[in-house]
């Protein structure tokens, strides 16, 4: 059956902000039928003959991007998001600049994907969420780890109850302090620390699988940004496991970055380790051998750009993730950091 015109017509993106995750993002709706970048933005990085340097950061490599001809660049974000070419905007800037932007984007009539966190606080999240509400177009926060391939097997499998009932899951994520962008990352007022900007994957990913969490105790400390550098938090959760995330910026010298989950079920336990590569899936059943899953898909960023650009083509909203999960995930980590600060369980 032949695609509608609706479905199958081209969506044009601006990117605002060249920076790591900039690049990411630009490198992957290259990889989407159907997306097409027209226009990019930064305040202070400009491509040099259509190349963007690479930048360096956690999971992907950091080749320079090179740019179509015909892409427009644009030093004011206001510019590209008042163009009429750009039809979703994609803001990967420092987080202080997401309200702005966002309601900025809404207002023009744009589609918006937003880089996590959603907002440094809750209170300025609901700012978000009450235009998005409003707006006639489209509104995602970038919660990568949904799409993860690997992740997106123990969500179904959780979901499915393969293997019976979760007992316990544990998810690490650490890397040593970001070497991009340290201006903004060492603010922790600005950027809420490695709680915010790193361990949030964790925490919205345990939301994701459990429901929002009925209290949290976490314990953690600051070393670079003066928020939370280095948390552990037990989340109490409906149904009863026992279901914890370490998040850290505090690995030394040449420490790769590491993202790993351990889920013991009722009758397997699943193990996830992402310096294995295409083995990083592992599965140990009662009574059978070791196997790898074989994971599918390309990594999280094409799986959740392409999950927005094919909601805008079909004209329904973005489901996997929606602007309420970016709230909640905000509203969780601000929990975890109120326990590190006192010592306590807070209850949500």
């Amino acid at each position: 059956m032949a695609k509608s015109k609706s479905s199958a017509r081209t969506v044009n993106v601006g990117v605002v902000g060249l920076g790591f995750m900039g690049n990411v993002h630009i490198k992957a709706y290259g990889k989407i039928p159907g997306a097409k970048v027209v226009a990019v933005s930064d305040a202070f990085k400009q491509p040099v003959n259509g190349v963007i340097p690479g930048v360096s950061g956690n999971v992907t490599d950091s080749d320079a991007v090179r740019l179509s001809r015909d892409v427009k660049f644009f030093r004011d974000a206001h510019a590209l998001i008042t163009n009429p070419s750009v039809q979703l905007v994609d803001l990967c800037v420092p987080t202080p600049q997401h309200v702005e932007l966002s309601l900025a984007a809404l207002k023009a009539g744009k589609h918006v994907v937003c880089e996590k966190p959603l907002a440094r606080t809750s209170a300025l999240c609901r700012q978000i969420l009450k235009a998005a509400a409003a707006a006639k177009t489209y509104f995602m926060p970038a919660m990568c780890m949904r799409f993860w391939p690997g992740w997106d097997w123990l969500k179904q499998t959780i979901d499915r109850k393969t293997y019976g009932k979760v007992l316990a899951a544990r998810f690490r994520r650490v890397s040593g302090p970001p070497g991009w962008s340290r201006a903004s990352y060492f603010r922790g007022n600005d950027s809420g620390g490695a709680l915010l900007d790193l361990h949030i994957h964790d925490t919205d990913f345990v939301q994701f699988c459990f429901g929002k969490p009925r209290a949290v105790f976490a314990r953690g400390l600051s070393r670079f940004s003066g928020a939370v550098d280095h948390v552990v938090t037990q989340y109490i959760i409906a149904g009863g496991a026992t279901v914890s995330a370490e998040g850290s910026w505090l690995m030394n010298g040449t420490h790769p970055f590491s993202m790993t989950y351990t889920v013991n079920f009722e009758t397997a336990t699943a193990e996830f380790d992402i310096a294995r590569g295409a083995e990083a899936l592992r599965l140990f059943e009662d009574g059978k051998p070791m196997q790898v899953v074989k994971l599918t898909g390309v990594d999280g960023y094409v799986g959740e750009l392409a999950h927005m650009i094919e909601s805008i083509r079909r004209k329904r909203p973005p489901t996997v993730v929606t602007a309420k999960d970016g709230l909640t995930a905000v509203e969780i980590s601000e929990a975890e950091e109120k326990s590190v600060l006192t010592g306590k369980l807070v209850r949500l």
